[in-house]
């Protein structure tokens, strides 16, 4: 695909090598941060803030993509064939980007479509290829129309949603589905006839607590009580948590975590996702932005989860084990991403999809987006009205579950609200 304007060209390229690292971080999102001692974040030059002026997401960063693709855990043998739409100035530096896949299947997105494959193939369509905008295997909010920020910003945004929609079209393809978009880019996708959908996630809000018990202090005494001995029991028979960052994550500790990830997706997926080179690579390219949560028993680990940390944010994802011990894993998951959080003034955890069971533990309801444009016309009114049902209902839930977490009533909590 290749669409010039006299402002602007929209093309495809087809792997992260075909742009730099420094040009791609002046995307909003993708900036690299460096972090002082503290924890806290900064921009490793001015210019990169004053570029960016969006959090930094490290799901749609250079590192993470490239070493998506570079491992082999997307490609057209797995059924992501990467198509990133890239936007070009009139002298050809990079003004934005949207990552993009061609489809085969609908696994590894969190955002379930199943349905509207099955019914449109019984009718005699073809849904399949389509065309995915994500952090792939990456349930995560985080910015799909990745521009430069100032002057013209919200143009470029609808230039790359329209690309999606014409790549499609040239293609042949049937759908474009851009999935965790921030709430703030769906007016752009609207505007180009994406259809809007919601979900629900959990994740913990840090309205700037100094400690856990700070957090405990605002539950309900039954539920603080409660939490405490769910805590103290995930570190019976001698277990101790250290926390893996930087140059800590060694290829031993990464051999570890593979069987530990290995174990848990062969279980749960049939195919885990990632090979291991993947590990190797976010350990060389974005180790700062890597915390590993590991489980120790007598010398040697035997749980762990991997989190990447954003500005403002801890994004835990995947768990895995190889002893099975009561609570640990709500210890290593969830209770331990509070904590850093904490420590580090991160301003949420985000702790991937599902789980109602997070609510007890202090993981409120909170609103997800994404944007669909399906190409045909009867598929596209099928799908909008059930979408206009759904945003109901899911709203209507995210209500119900608040009402109905672990914090004091009439006692000061965190804003569940939307991201």
């Amino acid at each position: 695909m290749s669409t010039e304007t006299p402002d602007h060209t929209l093309s495809t390229i087809e792997d992260m090598s075909a742009v730099t690292a420094e040009e791609w971080s002046r995307l909003g999102g993708a900036a690299r941060r460096s972090r002082s001692p503290s924890g806290s974040s900064q921009t490793e030059s001015s210019s990169s803030e004053t570029e960016s002026g969006i959090a930094y997401n490290p799901f749609v960063s250079h590192a993470f993509l490239s070493s998506l693709e570079d491992s082999g855990s997307v490609s057209a043998e797995v059924g992501w064939l990467p198509r990133h739409i890239v936007l070009r100035g009139p002298d050809g530096g990079l003004e934005g980007a949207m990552p993009a896949y061609i489809k085969s299947h609908s696994m590894g997105e969190y955002v379930f479509d199943h349905a509207w494959a099955d019914a449109f193939e019984r009718a005699g369509g073809r849904y399949y290829p389509k065309l995915q905008c994500s952090a792939p295997f990456t349930p995560a909010t985080g910015p799909r129309l990745m521009v430069r920020q100032g002057p013209g910003s919200e143009a470029r945004r609808r230039a790359l949603a329209a690309g999606g929609r014409s790549l499609c079209t040239q293609l042949g393809l049937s759908s474009v589905h851009a999935t965790f978009v921030p709430e703030a880019e769906i007016p752009a996708f609207e505007a180009e006839g994406y259809l809007h959908r919601t979900d629900q996630q959990f994740h913990f809000r840090n309205p700037g607590y100094d400690s856990y018990e700070d957090f405990l202090d605002t539950l309900a005494s039954r539920k603080r009580k409660q939490l405490r001995k769910e805590r103290k029991a995930a570190l019976e028979n001698g277990i101790e948590i250290e926390w893996l960052t930087g140059s800590d994550l060694t290829e031993s500790v990464w051999d570890t975590f593979y069987e530990f990830y290995i174990d848990t997706g062969g279980r749960k997926w049939g195919r885990p996702y990632l090979t291991r080179e993947f590990f190797s690579l976010i350990g060389e390219r974005m180790a700062e932005d890597v915390l590993l949560v590991m489980a120790r028993r007598e010398g040697r680990f035997i749980a762990g989860a991997i989190n990447f940390l954003g500005d403002d944010c801890i994004y835990g994802r995947h768990w895995g084990c190889v002893e099975d011990h009561p609570f640990l894993h709500f210890e290593v998951c969830y209770h331990q991403a509070i904590d850093f959080a904490i420590a580090r003034g991160l301003a949420r955890v985000e702790a991937g999809a599902q789980g109602e069971h997070k609510l007890a533990r202090g993981y409120l309801p909170a609103t997800t987006h994404s944007a669909h444009y399906i190409d045909h016309p009867g598929l596209r009114r099928a799908v909008a009205d059930y979408l206009e049902r759904e945003r109901r209902d899911v709203e209507h839930i995210g209500q119900v579950l608040s009402e109905h977490g672990p914090f004091r009533k009439g006692g000061t909590e965190p804003d569940a609200g939307q991201d």
